[in-house]
């Protein structure tokens, strides 16, 4: 096993630990909005992206059918666009062997791989990713097993880990001076769109003010 992918195995392990109890509040929440546990733990088997699965629970506790659902989902993805755009120049081989290795790209592994220079390490990006899919997996599992005694998510404060994880990534880019302006642009953004705007479009609104200040 390369050096960087284990280095980036033991730098996904908090990001894991987080990632659980998230995702073990998607599984609570998915049940108790209607899917069956195989549907929530499948879902989050193949999206594996937590912003696009509470979107979509969003739409659908609001009475919004699948198309919908999956229109709040795939914006609030959008952003993997101009990620994956970033990442492609790192990515080895053919364009198969490549898309592959571009489906472990999630943001905390994103930002752990890149190398400040334009560059990313993709063996420390998939190494993040494992442990990291794995907590996803194990904790929506968790959650649709125990939501029953869990009851509501904010009664352990569940509702309120997900939106720390990504001001911890969010301050993490603050403290960089290259990226500041972009980050405190893009961050404002989204807190004032989030109250008025529809799923995903806070997120998308970000990205577009972010990769502006970043250009200029």
């Amino acid at each position: 096993m390369h050096a960087s992918f284990r280095r980036g195995m033991r730098l996904g392990v908090p990001f894991a630990a987080v990632g659980f109890l998230l995702s073990m509040s998607f599984g609570v929440l998915a049940v108790q909005t209607g899917l069956t546990p195989l549907q929530a733990v499948a879902m989050s088997a193949l999206v594996h992206a937590g912003s696009a699965q509470f979107a979509a629970l969003s739409v659908v506790g609001a009475g919004g059918g699948l198309v919908p659902a999956v229109a709040a989902a795939g914006l609030m993805n959008a952003r993997f666009l101009a990620m994956g755009v970033a990442v492609a120049p790192s990515l080895p081989g053919r364009p198969l062997t490549r898309a592959l290795q571009g489906q472990t790209v999630v943001d905390p592994s994103w930002a752990l791989a890149n190398n400040g220079d334009g560059t990313f390490d993709h063996r420390q990006l998939m190494g993040s990713t494992v442990p990291q899919y794995a907590g996803w997996i194990s904790g929506t599992v968790v959650g649709v097993l125990i939501g029953d005694v869990l009851g509501d998510t904010d009664r352990l404060g569940l509702d309120a880990v997900y939106p720390t994880f990504f001001l911890a990534l969010l301050l993490a880019e603050v403290r960089d001076p290259r990226t500041r302006t972009a980050a405190v642009a893009g961050g404002l953004l989204a807190l004032l769109l989030v109250p008025v705007a529809p799923p995903g479009v806070p997120i998308l609104a970000a990205g577009v003010v972010a990769l502006v200040a970043l250009a200029r």
